[in-house]
């Protein structure tokens, strides 16, 4: 289940983004035209060190042992690149997270 799906969405700003992502995705899904990856960072994104260890998902939020969902900006960036270097997720939503 997507986190738009699975949790009420904040009012304001942040609520507007997630909203806001969503229909770009869904919109996205139906594209032949070009080649395209969604990528989504874990609910929560922030500084820390790249050490190159954690999960890739699809549509769904990706949790720790202790129901947390989170990944630092460094790897999150590596992922990127990884999926630059050998896509994986061609028309596909991607999740990265510990």
């Amino acid at each position: 289940m997507r986190i738009v799906d699975e949790t009420d969405i904040p009012t304001g700003s942040r609520g507007a983004r997630i909203l806001g992502h969503r229909i770009v995705l869904d919109g996205l899904r139906d594209v032949t035209e070009f080649r395209w990856t969604f990528a989504s960072p874990a609910l929560t994104m922030s500084p820390g060190e790249r050490t190159g260890i954690f999960r890739i998902g699809g549509s769904v939020v990706i949790r720790d042992d202790q129901g947390e969902s989170r990944i630092s900006m460094e790897d999150f960036a590596v992922a990127l690149v990884d999926e630059l270097e050998d896509p994986q997720h061609i028309g596909r939503q991607m999740t990265v997270a510990y």
